[in-house]
């Protein structure tokens, strides 16, 4: 259960800031309150799993698969270059996720 209240909070936060690229700096009033619910949402989640997770496995999780997906988006999505030097680092984050994954107690 505690890696589905985390991917919750993963995707609440991919999604938090997603809807912040169109607030354009929070001047926009509904992509500003999408991206504040948002993460709203994704901190209460967060917050549940480290009931039961280790902060720097829970943490290690959230950031990196964050930021994999959120990379992912912009390039599929968003017109952002698709490098072999970007492909590289999201490839380094996943794999340092796993490691601290697999030395975890959970």
């Amino acid at each position: 259960m505690v890696y589905v209240t985390l991917a919750g909070a993963i995707l609440a936060e991919i999604l938090g800031t997603t809807v912040m690229k169109y607030s354009d700096g929070y001047t926009k009033l509904w992509p500003t309150l999408g991206s504040l619910a948002a993460y709203g949402v994704a901190f209460t989640l967060l917050a549940q799993t480290l009931k039961t997770m280790d902060i720097g496995v829970a943490y290690a999780i959230w950031a990196g698969a964050g930021t994999a997906l959120i990379a992912a988006i912009g390039m599929l999505f968003l017109s952002e270059a698709v490098t072999l030097t970007r492909l590289a680092g999201v490839g380094l984050v996943i794999a340092g996720v796993v490691v601290l994954n697999i030395g975890s107690t959970h």
